[in-house]
């Protein structure tokens, strides 16, 4: 195997925005796990659901988090299933991060525009499902 040009210096330079990274979202999930949001007055109400009175693709995201941070993947999905998904795309992508670092090559995302335009409909499309009587089960 051989080492990577640069040696320790150059790997602790590549690798310092992916742990970075990796360490704030673990951060977020730490505070979020200590400070439950099942608990009024920790965190704002959601501006969409209070000037609207609908439910944003985000909102039970933290409850979700909270959820997910203490292992209860069933309180996770309920209380936000597209979060418990973006959650492990996030993992994902800050993985691929991290591995392409400790290689020494650029991460590689099979990422296009059309993939936000989806993500964008997939988003619009559970605000609107999740606020209709037959959607309900998916409201937080």
């Amino acid at each position: 195997m051989r080492a990577a040009p640069g040696g320790a210096p150059a790997l602790a330079r590549r690798l310092a925005g992916p742990v970075t990274a990796v360490a704030s979202v673990a951060a977020a999930f730490a505070y979020v796990g200590a400070v439950d949001p099942n608990e009024p007055g920790h965190y704002p109400a959601c501006p969409v659901l209070a000037l609207t009175g609908w439910y944003c693709p985000a909102c039970g995201g933290l409850r979700s988090a909270h959820a997910l941070a203490h292992g209860d993947f069933a309180g996770a999905a309920g209380a936000n299933v597209l979060a418990l998904g973006l959650f492990a795309l996030l993992a994902f992508i800050l993985g691929v991060w991290l591995l392409a670092a400790v290689r020494g090559r650029e991460p590689e995302l099979p990422w296009r525009r059309v993939n936000g335009y989806a993500l964008s409909v997939v988003l619009l499309a559970f605000m609107l499902v999740r606020n209709l009587p037959f959607g309900a089960a998916l409201a937080p």
